[in-house]
């Protein structure tokens, strides 16, 4: 069995992820190396991209998304929201259909049947085939198309209760029936994913699993189960049938794929500036204690913009923007050397051009709590 240490696997995520080194391509190719990015904030995916290629802004993700639609703002693994790139919706589609869920189901007064889930799904591919719609407006079309029941307002939701039908829309995203469409002011929309032309591949699970340990090996099953919100068990399962190396980390016995073993001869270095839910230091699917050292595991636990240091995390920031100024307040928890500061004023200025701003530095506490 093969090994590597710990700070062998940060210099392999770090590279994986463009963080050693800008990316080639453009935010489709950043997106598909990460596999898929996060983007439940999506001004904090905009950055996160941003900063894995050499030049690119917010503005250059945006074109990406909205103009070129080489990116699809959708429903990715867990349900959650996430960018994935136009060109693998077949394979993203194919891989989560058939991804089972430990989501406990609804209770009864709440969930639906078999058949009410389809006429829903039928429903909301229709609804968005040739248009836009915001939330009230899918709605709308839903229960018009299936029934008062699909509008029962029953599902615990911020400030109040959503109707019945909307515990099926992540599964119309993943099914590839519906996908987000640019804001319309503040109010967010969908609309229908754009065709691709391609192919699944013929184990869509088996690609899911190489795209993820690409960027996230060495791996266990229990941490890819973790990432996807499915059963321990079946991706035990879907680890036994891949073509696999083991790799022992740190005491541990992890995975990578078989052809796919090497390791930078560099050890990890330099600092980044990591948005909110950023896919390298996000915990899902991640070894979060190794990840997160000292006093990384009270200070920077929950949603934090994080300050990486060497491929851990070693403080954590906020930014604020006012004007054409913004902010940033970094809490190092680790001593900035001479060299390391002037690095961090780097970091800080980045952060600035992409988002075009003028960045100000601070080094001090962070007040502001972690993002929910």
């Amino acid at each position: 069995m093969m090994s590597m240490t710990w700070s062998q696997v940060c210099a392999r995520r770090l590279d994986r992820h463009g963080l050693a080194a800008p990316l080639p391509g453009g935010p489709a190719e950043v997106v598909s190396a990460v596999a898929g990015t996060h983007s439940q904030v999506l001004s904090a995916a905009e950055l996160s991209i941003a900063l894995r290629l050499p030049d690119a802004t917010r503005e250059t993700v945006q074109a990406a998304l909205w103009r070129d639609r080489t990116l699809v703002k959708t429903f990715g693994p867990r349900g959650t929201v996430h960018l994935l790139p136009a060109a693998e919706l077949p394979a993203w589609i194919a891989a989560l259909s058939s991804v089972p869920s430990s989501t406990p189901a609804m209770p009864e007064p709440i969930r639906m049947t078999r058949d009410q889930t389809e006429q829903v799904l039928a429903a909301v591919e229709d609804a968005v085939r040739d248009t836009t719609l915001t939330i009230d407006e899918l709605s709308d079309a839903v229960v018009a198309a299936t029934g008062s029941w699909a509008g029962d307002p029953v599902m615990e939701a911020f400030g109040g209760k959503w109707p019945r039908w909307r515990q099926a829309l992540p599964l119309a995203g993943n099914r590839g029936l519906v996908c987000f469409g640019p804001n319309r002011g503040r109010m967010t929309t969908y609309t229908a994913p754009p065709a691709s032309g391609g192919e699944p591949p013929a184990d869509p699970v088996a690609w899911l699993l190489r795209r993820y340990l690409h960027a996230f090996g060495p791996s266990t099953p229990a941490r890819f189960a973790n990432w996807l919100n499915a059963p321990d068990a079946w991706a035990r399962e879907v680890f036994r049938s891949a073509d696999l190396s083991p790799v022992a980390v740190a005491g541990e016995t992890a995975w990578v794929s078989a052809d796919d073993t090497a390791v930078p001869e560099e050890p990890p270095r330099g600092l980044r500036l990591l948005p909110y839910f950023d896919t390298y230091a996000y915990a899902v699917g991640n070894d979060r204690v190794r990840l997160n050292p000292g006093l990384a595991a009270t200070r920077a636990k929950g949603n934090f913009q994080v300050l990486l240091a060497d491929g851990v995390v070693g403080g954590r920031w906020h930014q604020k923007r006012s004007g054409k100024r913004v902010a940033l307040t970094v809490e190092p928890f680790i001593r900035l050397t001479a060299a390391r500061r002037r690095e961090l004023e780097t970091q800080a200025d980045r952060i600035g051009t992409i988002l075009g701003a003028t960045p100000v530095l601070t080094i001090g506490e962070v007040t502001v709590g972690g993002h929910a």
